[in-house]
């Protein structure tokens, strides 16, 4: 017989659940400038466009994954008590969104180019956080986006430079393409799975 409270044997995980269907999403849901469809996008800091496609080992497409993304206004504010400024930023801009990726695992989120912060005796470089979701994935995945403009910030950050080496750290910085639709738009593909060479780095959530 089992002794009571005994410890029970350890389970394979599952894979996080449940999902939801595309209905679930509402327009302007990955628009992280407004407050909602309907408000008018905030008119402080410079808008910008934050795409590129969740790839799963070997390069498929991954379809279907949920992406969040946060990040501090143009000054570098959050809407949170939690900032010491929070009351000091910009009380048009979201600062979060959610994006799903199509049948090319392509994702993408209109935003502005977020500001720097102290954080404790650190100072942030400008980066958005993005959370990763899907059907496989075993727990939340979070990463970080940082742009390559920012090469002083960037050398500074603590969590970029918490990577142990230069090509880790590079593949946390977004590229930037041609401008589109009055937009600078900038490009960071994620790859959930393969090499030490390629992987993308996340976080412990």
């Amino acid at each position: 017989m089992a002794r009571p409270n005994a410890p029970m044997p350890a389970t394979g995980w599952h894979t996080i659940g449940p999902f939801f269907p595309r209905s679930f999403f509402q327009e302007g849901d990955n628009d992280l400038t407004r407050l909602s469809a309907e408000a008018a996008p905030t008119a402080r800091g410079e808008p910008i466009l934050l795409h590129g496609h969740v790839l799963e080992e070997g390069g498929g497409p991954c379809v279907n994954a949920v992406l969040e993304a946060w990040q501090a206004d143009a000054a570098g504010r959050f809407r949170h008590p939690l900032d010491p400024h929070w009351r000091e930023a910009d009380p048009d801009f979201l600062g979060w969104g959610r994006a799903w990726t199509d049948a090319a695992g392509h994702y993408s989120f209109r935003t502005v180019m977020p500001g720097g912060f102290a954080d404790g005796a650190a100072t942030r470089a400008p980066h958005v956080n993005l959370g990763i979701l899907g059907s496989g994935i075993m727990r939340r995945l979070v990463t970080t986006v940082f742009f390559p403009e920012q090469e002083a910030a960037n050398a500074a950050d603590p969590v970029l430079g918490a990577l142990p080496d230069a090509a880790l750290r590079a593949r946390l910085v977004a590229k930037e393409e041609a401008p589109a639709d009055g937009l600078r738009r900038f490009r960071f593909d994620l790859l959930l799975r393969g090499d030490a060479a390629s992987e993308t780095p996340f976080f412990l959530d």
